[in-house]
């Protein structure tokens, strides 16, 4: 038998003390008992407020140290200036959880979170909220939330966790659309995270899909343990993260405390957990209501059955943009369609079925059947806008309803129009069983985005490189505790021996050493200014390029010498090829983060750049640079030879394993540019900064 939940306390309690309950109807701390009733809690209720004897049939206690047994769960419907206290009485009574809806800000005060937080951490308790909207356990019969009330959205195999109170609420306020079976406000976050929370959703038998409103990750480690268990249990995570932009990220700052990091490091996450990230709330509700189904998308693209030649057109349009591929059926769903369909209707997918009104409802089943049944069908969408009693409305829903039942993979019904609620209608199709996405851009998006985690799922687990010998990563990692930057030469020498290529170079003092390392090499050659503390040669005309011969090379070394200093590296010239950056962050809450994008000057004027999480491997090393705004050029253009993308793919790969093994004694990696060519690639110029650490911290 497995053990609880550590969250069991809060988010499934046995007994529970309503502190502030009230006999006002319509206020919290009455609405909350009605809430917790109609829930069908089957626990000890107790009510808690000094001025009354008795709150709805409930007898009332004066405090909650005074009731009969120490409580699981407190729910704290108190004013800010009286939270510490009773937070405090709470603790000492042994309430093991508590929920607050109170923000905790209060004026001349500025201390009181962080005295609420630690108190409630000393105890171990576990906190939905401050600021919060409490929650809807569905399947434990747990309904705390006094404000957001609602009578039909569980139970259900959705699991929502937001920071935001009204989103939450607007989330729960979707009928039939999406049912639950937890519904988290998780707020300012006392103690328990959204990771906590999460952790626990994934542990819910009935959990098919978990969805996620984001400010802020207050705990990143947690919630990176909290996706891998997603991972392995195939439970999709959907998440909407707010803060992308500099003037978002301020509100969220001034909403809710909340440290709103980086945004490609998050997409980065993201990317590394198979994550599913969405940019709005009907793009959310459309794709975790595909999730939420029994059946997964299967191989293949989307199929598409509908009555109207022009909506098609807009149809294969706005797929285009969303990048969703079609289904490329077979002949023998070609010869069905053909067998269906009136003169002069194409049997092809997307399909146009209407002709005439003569036999519509066999032409349109069949037609949905043909495309249903292609293997290289994953899903099916039966476009069709849906009236209240409008038969032709009925019979699509009929066909649809039909398939669904028949079929090993989605079949949906999906309208043209957006419509601010269901009728009655669509309503029926759902308790049927049917799916209907609202709105052609948010079914599309939520296609997309099934295909998405198909494709994440069937990638094969990643092999990084391995790190080379401990002897030398020893070594690194002292020279790096240092907390200066590298010269160019060392730079490009760390990044050596983690197997990504580099050009030769030799730091040399003098005009003498100069023209005997060029020659060494091979003319052409570059000087670069090696004086310490310019790391932007260019900007100080600090390099010299193509050098061809004795004399540009003694003119370069002596302009250098005299305008910035005497030590100068030497180095072999690349051959031709596509500019890149590669690089290496160290983002806030998730640590060291890999770079790639256009390089050269085009770095900061196009800012094409994809992150990852390292270490990964070459595979996934060949996404990001698909990723690019810059592919084609890779391939060739305008008859330049085609760069060897392998070899840079090896490069990214082998620039994660140095990031993972050396990032904590790494402040930031700059390689920029290194040449994608014909013949491979090749660093030319790296800046590499370590971090300072106490020496005798060590080992």
């Amino acid at each position: 038998m497995t053990s609880p939940h550590r969250l069991s306390p809060l988010l499934a309690p046995r007994s529970i003390a309503v502190v502030g309950a009230s006999n006002r109807a319509g206020f919290p701390g009455n609405t909350i008992i009605h809430e917790i009733r109609r829930g069908g809690f089957a626990g000890a209720l107790y009510a808690v407020n000094p001025n009354h004897d008795q709150i709805e049939g409930l007898t009332c206690y004066a405090a909650i140290g005074e009731l009969p047994e120490a409580v699981d769960l407190a729910v704290l419907l108190v004013a800010n200036h009286r939270l510490e206290e009773q937070l405090a009485a709470a603790v000492d009574s042994g309430a093991r959880a508590a929920v607050i809806y109170s923000s905790g800000v209060l004026d001349g005060d500025d201390g009181l979170l962080d005295r609420l937080r630690a108190r409630a951490r000393e105890a171990g308790m576990a906190i939905c909220g401050g600021n919060g909207m409490g929650f809807y356990n569905f399947d434990a019969g747990a309904w705390l939330c006094p404000y957001a009330t609602q009578n039909d959205s569980g139970p259900g195999p959705v699991a929502m966790i937001t920071h935001s109170g009204s989103a939450f609420s607007s989330l729960l306020n979707l009928g039939a659309r999406v049912r639950y079976n937890l519904a988290v406000s998780s707020g300012q976050e006392y103690t328990t995270s959204l990771a906590d929370f999460l952790d626990y959703a994934l542990d819910m038998p009935t959990t098919r899909v978990v969805m996620l409103f984001i400010e802020t990750l207050r705990d990143p480690a947690g919630f990176r343990a909290a996706l891998e268990k997603a991972r392995a249990r195939d439970i999709p995570v959907v998440a909407l993260k707010v803060g992308r932009t500099e003037a978002s990220a301020k509100f969220a700052l001034g909403h809710s405390g909340a440290m709103v990091g980086s945004d490609d490091a998050f997409q980065a996450l993201c990317d590394h957990h198979g994550v599913i990230r969405v940019a709005d709330l009907d793009e959310m509700i459309a794709t975790v209501s595909l999730f939420a189904l029994p059946r997964r998308a299967g191989p293949g693209g989307l199929a598409a059955l509908m009555d109207s030649g022009g909506e098609r057109e807009m149809l294969v349009d706005l797929a285009d943009d969303l990048a969703v591929p079609f289904a490329q059926i077979g002949d023998h769903a070609r010869a069905a369609l053909a067998g269906h369909l009136d003169y002069g209707l194409e049997p092809v997918n997307p399909c146009d079925a209407w002709g005439t009104m003569d036999h519509y409802a066999e032409t349109f089943a069949g037609c949905l059947a043909a495309l249903v049944g292609d293997p290289d069908s994953a899903i099916t969408l039966l476009f069709a806008d849906l009236y209240d009693k409008r038969w032709l409305s009925d019979s699509y829903g009929d066909i649809c309803k039909a398939q669904v039942k028949r079929a090993d993979k989605p079949v949906v019904l999906a309208t043209w129009v957006s419509r601010p609620r269901y009728g009655e209608s669509a309503e029926r199709l759902i308790a049927d069983g049917v799916l209907v996405l609202d709105g052609v851009v948010p079914a599309l998006k939520a296609v997309r985005n099934a295909f998405a985690y198909r494709d994440f799922r069937a990638r094969p687990a990643p092999r990084p490189l391995a790190p080379p010998a401990a002897a030398m990563i020893a070594r690194w990692r002292e020279r790096l505790a240092r907390g200066d930057a590298l010269d160019e030469a060392e730079s490009l020498a760390l990044l050596a021996d983690f197997d990504i290529p580099c050009a030769a170079v030799r730091i040399v003092e003098d005009r003498g050493d100069a023209l005997r390392a060029a020659q060494a090499m091979g003319y052409p050659v570059a000087l670069k200014t090696a004086m310490a503390g310019i790391h932007h040669k260019t900007d100080v005309d600090g390099v010299k390029l193509g050098l061809g011969d004795e004399g540009a090379v003694t003119a370069a070394y002596d302009d250098l010498a005299d305008r910035l200093g005497t030590r100068v590296l030497v180095s072999a010239m690349a051959g031709p090829g596509v500019e890149m950056a590669l690089g290496v962050i160290i983002d806030a809450q998730l640590g060291p983060l890999v770079m790639v994008a256009a390089g050269g000057v085009l770095v900061e004027l196009l800012a094409d750049t994809r992150t990852a999480l390292p270490p990964f491997d070459a595979a996934a090393a060949r996404r990001l640079i698909d990723g690019l705004a810059l592919r084609p050029m890779l391939d060739g253009h305008r008859g330049a030879p085609a760069a060897q993308i392998n070899a840079l793919a090896e490069a990214v790969a082998g620039l994660s394993v140095l990031a993972a093994t050396l990032g904590d004694r790494i402040a930031e990696i700059d390689i920029n540019p290194l040449i994608a060519g014909p013949d491979g690639c090749i660093a030319v110029d790296a800046l590499v900064v370590g971090r300072s650490v106490d020496h005798r911290s060590l080992v």
